[in-house]
């Protein structure tokens, strides 16, 4: 069946993934893309299929209402995967007003767009929300977090990202507007901006750099490689229930010391450091404030519903994302200059 989608934030490093998955097993579909290139968007991230005949990339930003609702008229898609957000709880804690512009008046926008747009005719249409578990707050030393756990945001980010959820739920319930949303746990993998964790961490033990670990680093998380989430996200897009949640995880929960103390014999190895050299660069920071404890999805609905399980173990994912970093020098060099050399100065002085 021909379809028109929006992926936006198809950028970004989630969004890439989902858009170059998309053009090329559905060719009968036009993926437009819509990113507005902030500092986390990057057309490198798609070079290898700029040229698809069925992709086609739109500069624009999710709060500039009158545009979306222009671009709606243009392209009259049938679906939306709703990726652009502000994501990063550093930032969000320095600029909240930006991650509430972003992350819930962007949102508002696409929403207010499709149902406008659908108002006549729901069939075979779907606003897809992507998601984090971040929205549902802290976990103690046991436990899982379901699609059923009540909401509770600790941070800026998270309850932008918590208000955008209520309103995609809201408009389905009000509008009847069909809808889905995933909220998934740590991504990890290629093309990510490194602010996150390990491009981070991967960068400075090659440039014999400090790696700042927040508070003893007995933070825990669950990790998910990107290409299982794009994976996950097709999966839902198509046979997913409409007006269902899913939660999506790698069934892997790591403290960040220990994943810290991994990446660094992994690393040494790759680089040919001498053992235990990269481990010597861990420097403990001052906590941020509003740090959740730990986080851990249960992604069993997901499994059992719609038969969707992680392909890589955690171990095998670190070491083709520490391979890819290294393979692509050019892509991270081009990154790391300019704006990020001074957002990194801010945050880690």
């Amino acid at each position: 069946m021909k379809k028109t989608i929006l992926i936006t934030g198809g950028a970004g490093f989630i969004g890439s993934h989902v858009v170059r998955l998309f053009v090329k097993k559905y060719p009968e579909y036009i993926i437009v893309n819509l990113d507005k290139l902030t500092y986390a968007g990057n057309l490198e991230n798609l070079m290898d299929i700029k040229e698809s005949s069925n992709y086609i990339f739109e500069k624009g930003d999710i709060v500039d209402q009158e545009y979306i609702i222009k671009l709606f008229q243009k392209y009259n898609f049938d679906g939306i995967i709703h990726l652009a957000a502000e994501s990063h709880v550093d930032r969000s804690i320095s600029n909240p007003m930006q991650f509430i512009k972003t992350n819930v008046v962007g949102t508002v926008n696409l929403l207010n767009a499709a149902k406008n747009l659908w108002k006549d005719n729901t069939n075979n249409k779907l606003f897809y929300h992507i998601s984090t578990d971040e929205v549902y707050g802290s976990l103690g030393k046991v436990g899982l977090f379901l699609e059923t756990t009540p909401y509770d945001p600790n941070s800026p980010y998270s309850a932008s990202k918590a208000s955008s959820d209520h309103f995609v739920r809201a408009y389905g319930n009000t509008y009847n507007l069909p809808f889905v949303i995933s909220n998934c746990s740590n991504n990890y993998g290629p093309n990510q901006f490194p602010e996150k964790l390990l491009p981070l961490f991967i960068n400075n033990i090659k440039n014999n750099n400090p790696l700042p670990v927040y508070g003893n680093g007995d933070f825990t998380r669950d990790w998910l490689y990107v290409i299982d989430h794009a994976i996950a996200i097709d999966k839902i897009y198509h046979e997913g229930r409409k007006g269902e949640t899913y939660n999506i995880g790698g069934f892997n929960e790591w403290k960040n010391i220990d994943l810290i103390k991994l990446l660094c014999k992994k690393m040494d190895k790759a680089i040919g450091n001498k053992k235990g050299t990269a481990e010597k660069l861990i420097t403990y920071v001052k906590d941020r404030p509003g740090h959740d404890k730990r986080y851990a999805i249960d992604a069993n609905k997901l499994k059992n519903e719609l038969g969707w399980q992680p392909t890589l173990q955690f171990e095998e994912g670190l070491i083709k994302t520490i391979n890819w970093y290294l393979e692509n020098e050019k892509w991270m060099n081009n990154i790391t200059s300019g704006d990020y050399q001074n957002y990194y100065k801010e945050q880690y002085g």
